[in-house]
C-alpha cells in the first residue's frame, strides 16, 4: 500500500509535471469542498464497527486533490494535435496495441501501459466470475434503474460541478450521458471484454481520456473552474460512488447483519468492481476487498465532502436527466419503455439514496407519483421474476450457459439500445462556473 507521503508527493507533483493544468492551484490549502466536520458533510454519521479512522480522511484528504496522473498528460496533448486526433490514437493503441500507432508520444505509450498494468493482488478468475454474475441484475434490473442512478451522482454542488460545466443541463446531452455511462457499465460484462483488446478496457480507457479532456477544459478556460472552492475536477474520490456503489450497499447490508466477510460468489462482484475501478485509474489504496474497508473509504469520502445542494447546478441537472428521453427513437414500445422506465427510476432514486423522503426529493427536483409507484411495483415484479428465474437457471448444469448465452444476448440488445458511446466533451459548449461559485 501507498504510504500518506507518497500520496502528498503525487499530488504535489502534478504542479510540477503538468503546469499548464495544475500550476495555479495551492495544494496545501483544502478547497470548500472539503470538510473536517461530519454534520456539515454529506454523511454525517457511520455504521458501528465500520467508522473511518483518521489515516482513512487523511487518504480521502490527499485524493480528493488528485487527477489522473497519465492520462491527464495525454490529454494536455490537444492543442498539439488536437481531441479527435488524440481519440484516434487511442482507439488503436486499445484495438491493434501501440506497435499499430506510428510515432506514439511517450504519454500515449505510459497511458497504454497503465492500463494494461494488472495489481498483483487481482484474481481474473475472480473477476471473470463476477462479470458473469453480474449480467443477470444488468441485463434484468439496470435499463430500468440507470437514471434514478445517475441522478443520485447530482445531489452535491461540489461534485456534480463538471457535469453542470460541461453543458450537461440540457435534456439532449443528458440523455447522451446516461446512455453513455449505461453503455460502459454493460460493455464491462460482456465475454472477454475486460481482457487487452476487449471492448470493456477500450471503453474504460475512452471515459479516463473524456475525464481528463474535462479536467484540461475547465482548468485551461478562464473563469472555467474555482479551485479554491471546488479543488480538482473529477478527483479521484469523486469516482468512487459511480465504481463502488454496488459493493458499497451490499457491504453495508452485509455488516447490518453482522456479517464481515464476503461469499466467494460475492467476492467475485467485488473483485470486477476492484478491477473496473483500476482501469478507470482510482488507486488501490481506496479499493479495499473486505465489507468493513469498503465502508470505511466510501464513509470517509461522503464524510469529508462538504453539503450542499444549488439549484442552478444540482437541481437543473436533476430535472434535465428526468426530462430527458433516452430511446433512440420515438417508436410507441420506445415511448412506453421510457414513461414506464422514468417512472421507475424516480422511486428507485427516492428508495436507494434519499431513506424513503419524499419532501427531500422533491426539493431536489424529483417529485414521485402514485403512478409511479404503480409503475415502480410492476416492473419491480417482472423483473425480480425474470431475475429469480435466471438465478435458478445459471446453477443448473447443462442450463446454466444456455442460460448466460440468453443474458449476454440481451446486454447486446442493450447496447444497441444505448447507442455508440464517444465518450467525449467539447469546449465549446462549456459555460463559466465561477459565478455559481461565487453564489455558493
Amino acid at each position: 500500500m501507498t504510504t500518506l507521503a507518497e500520496v502528498r508527493a503525487r499530488v504535489a507533483a502534478q504542479k510540477t509535471d503538468l503546469p499548464g493544468l495544475y500550476g495555479d492551484i495551492d495544494f496545501e490549502a483544502p478547497p470548500e469542498r472539503f470538510t473536517d466536520d461530519p454534520a456539515a458533510s454529506v454523511a454525517p454519521r457511520s455504521i458501528a464497527g465500520a467508522e473511518p479512522t483518521p489515516h482513512h480522511f487523511a487518504l480521502v484528504r490527499a485524493y480528493a486533490m488528485l487527477g489522473d496522473r497519465v492520462a491527464d498528460a495525454y490529454a494536455s496533448l490537444m492543442p498539439q494535435f488536437g481531441f479527435r486526433p488524440l481519440i484516434a490514437m487511442l482507439t488503436r493503441a486499445c484495438d491493434q496495441g501501440l506497435e499499430a500507432v506510428p510515432d506514439a508520444p511517450p504519454e500515449l505509450v505510459a497511458f497504454i501501459r497503465d492500463l494494461e498494468h494488472i495489481p498483483e493482488w487481482l484474481d481474473m478468475d475472480l473477476v471473470r466470475e463476477g462479470m458473469r454474475l453480474d449480467r443477470n441484475a444488468a441485463a434484468n434490473l439496470s435499463p430500468f434503474a440507470i437514471r434514478g442512478a445517475f441522478v443520485a451522482t447530482f445531489m452535491n454542488k461540489y461534485a456534480a460541478l463538471p457535469m453542470a460545466l460541461t453543458g450537461t443541463l440540457g435534456n439532449e446531452s443528458a440523455a447522451r450521458r446516461v446512455n453513455e455511462t449505461a453503455s460502459f457499465f454493460t460493455t464491462t460484462l460482456l465475454p472477454g471484454a475486460l481482457e487487452r483488446h476487449g471492448p470493456g478496457f477500450k471503453a474504460a480507457a475512452m471515459v479516463r481520456l473524456m475525464h481528463s479532456m474535462v479536467r484540461f477544459n475547465a482548468l485551461r478556460r478562464t473563469g472555467a473552474w474555482d479551485s479554491q472552492v471546488y479543488g480538482v475536477p473529477i478527483p479521484q474520490v469523486d469516482q468512487m460512488p459511480a465504481g463502488l456503489i454496488p459493493i458499497f450497499l451490499l457491504s453495508y447490508k452485509l455488516l447490518r447483519k453482522g456479517r464481515t466477510t464476503f461469499t466467494r460468489e460475492e467476492r467475485a462482484k467485488v473483485e470486477l468492481a476492484r478491477y473496473r475501478c483500476v482501469l478507470l485509474g482510482l488507486p488501490e489504496d481506496l479499493l479495499a476487498d473486505n465489507p468493513v474497508g469498503i465502508v470505511q473509504a466510501m464513509t470517509a469520502r461522503n464524510q469529508t465532502l462538504r453539503k450542499g445542494f444549488d439549484d442552478a447546478t444540482c437541481g437543473a441537472l436533476v430535472r434535465a436527466t428526468l426530462a430527458a428521453y433516452l430511446p433512440p427513437d420515438t417508436s410507441w414500445r420506445n415511448q412506453l419503455f421510457n414513461t414506464v422506465e422514468r417512472g421507475f427510476s424516480k422511486v428507485f432514486f427516492l428508495r436507494q439514496f434519499m431513506g424513503g423522503d419524499r419532501v427531500a426529493a422533491a426539493r431536489m427536483g424529483v417529485t414521485v407519483t402514485p403512478a409511479d409507484w404503480a409503475l415502480f411495483a410492476l416492473v419491480a415484479l417482472i423483473v425480480t421474476t425474470r431475475m429469480a428465474a435466471y438465478g435458478l437457471a445459471l446453477k443448473i448444469p447443462g442450463v446454466r450457459d444456455l442460460a448466460d448465452r440468453g443474458l449476454v444476448n440481451q446486454l447486446r440488445r442493450h447496447l444497441a439500445r444505448y447507442g455508440h458511446a464517444e465518450f467525449t466533451t467539447d469546449a465549446a459548449q462549456y459555460r463559466p462556473t465561477v459565478p455559481t461559485a461565487a453564489a455558493a
